[in-house]
């Protein structure tokens, strides 16, 4: 049983509901076929017993008044004869045998009790099967059993047919049915499955998604209204949200720049001793921190989409390398030395890559190298260190914001933990996307951003 419920879940909704109507109606078929079936039948029977009854009245009208006559007359083709007690037959009718009698002994004490008897029509020479009634006739002294048999063959070849034409058309019947009903399921979960697209749609990154509201003024209409309205308030909360950091970092930056600059001046002075020099650095992580939390506040609440142009993806890593001439390491650009155009935004490509290399150059151990290829139609920079490298299981987690691994939470490291965070969601503006893979040859980190191509 548990696996057979188990299997019905693994159906999609429109399956199950499919399954559970079809079963339903063919239950209901079922039962009531089976019931036309015998109403039919007990009806038709009925009659026939009926019909067999009064003849039988009218024989036992004349024995009781002295007037039977031989061979007694009937209407259509009934089969009548009275036998008395010793199992003569005393008179028949003109379709009647007059020696033998239509029922045995034991079938005519089953008639005489109230039971209709079938017997076969050779016994009256006739095709098909004879349905008998009998009853007493006659006086308590000499009583006789007048027997009245009608042919019931091409009623029972009707009941025949009727139920063979039952069994066929019952699949045939449940499958039209169920053809309209997956018509007519599908049509009414239409709005759901709209809904669900329309969710699967929902990024979180603009401000005018929401789902779509069907036409029709029922329950999935309310459930659509219901399910805006929480979308409108949470994006109001998020809207605060980014609205509090974005103030934040911006009235954070005016004291940030009075303290480096003061500090910055009693450096040079010789005041302050070496408190200076070690609240630069700090005043300087924080400086990053806020620059880095206003630039996702504003990408975030930003719809106006990136400003794409076309430009070389060399150049543009040739640029961002020669910025960093008197780091750590070295930072090389090794491309082929013809142009790879792509299509993006410029600026915030430059931003990005800056953080891929400035995350390089903190953990490479003696190189850093970008390149830039143009396989398939797609735009691909790389920024390849020698460093430790990220484990795979982490490659992921490491784009959300505020997280850095265990080997960068040194607060001399300079890190904000919104690097990549910031990577992500600049290059997503452009169109492109990025992956962490391991270095080639290993150890190290490989940075791919693949960006539409320019052609």
């Amino acid at each position: 049983m548990r696996t057979r419920a188990s299997g019905l879940r693994r159906l999609s909704l429109r399956a199950r509901l499919l399954l559970i109507g079809v079963a339903g109606v063919a239950v209901a078929l079922a039962l009531g076929s089976a019931a036309l079936y015998g109403v039919l039948v007990v009806t038709v029977n009925h009659t026939i017993d009926a019909e067999a009854r009064a003849s039988a009245a009218d024989v036992v009208a004349l024995v009781d008044s002295g007037r039977l006559s031989s061979p007694i007359p009937v209407a259509g083709a009934q089969v009548v004869q009275v036998v008395d007690g010793s199992g003569r037959v005393v008179s028949a009718s003109v379709n009647a045998d007059r020696l033998t009698p239509l029922l045995r002994p034991a079938e005519l004490r089953q008639a005489l009790a109230g039971q209709t008897t079938e017997v076969p029509g050779a016994r009256a020479g006739v095709n098909g099967p004879l349905r008998a009634v009998a009853v007493r006739a006659g006086p308590a002294a000499t009583p006789v059993s007048v027997v009245v048999a009608l042919q019931v063959g091409d009623v029972t070849q009707s009941q025949r047919v009727l139920l063979r034409t039952l069994v066929l058309t019952y699949p045939l019947l449940l499958l039209v049915l169920a053809v309209i009903a997956w018509r007519v399921i599908g049509s009414a979960l239409r709005p759901v499955e709209e809904l669900r697209a329309g969710a699967e749609r929902i990024s979180g990154s603009g401000h005018d998604e929401r789902l779509p509201v069907p036409a029709s003024a029922d329950e999935i209409h309310a459930l659509a209204l219901t399910l805006n309205t929480m979308l409108d308030r949470l994006d109001a909360a998020r809207e605060r949200q980014r609205g509090f950091v974005a103030d934040a970092a911006h009235e954070l930056r005016s004291p940030l720049a009075s303290m480096r600059t003061q500090l910055e001046v009693a450096e040079r002075l010789g005041e302050g001793g070496d408190l200076p020099a070690e609240l630069l650095v700090d005043v300087a992580r924080l400086t990053r921190l806020v620059e880095d939390l206003l630039l996702l506040a504003r990408v975030d609440s930003s719809v106006a989409p990136a400003q794409r142009e076309s430009f070389d993806a060399v150049a543009l890593l040739t640029e961002v390398a020669d910025r960093y001439a008197g780091s750590r390491v070295p930072v090389s650009v090794t491309s082929d030395p013809r142009p790879v155009p792509v299509r993006g935004d410029r600026e915030e490509l430059r931003r990005a890559l800056t953080n891929l290399v400035d995350n390089a150059v903190r953990h490479a151990r003696s190189r850093v190298v970008l390149a830039a290829t143009a396989p398939a139609g797609v735009a691909v920079l790389t920024v390849t260190d020698d460093g430790p490298g990220i484990p795979e299981a982490l490659r992921e987690n490491v784009f959300e914001r505020f997280t850095r691994l265990d080997d960068a939470r040194d607060r001399d490291a300079g890190g904000t933990g919104l690097g990549l965070a910031i990577v992500r969601e600049l290059v997503r503006r452009s169109g492109g996307t990025v992956w962490l893979l391991d270095a080639d040859p290993p150890p190290g980190l490989r940075v791919e951003v693949r960006l539409p191509h320019a052609r």
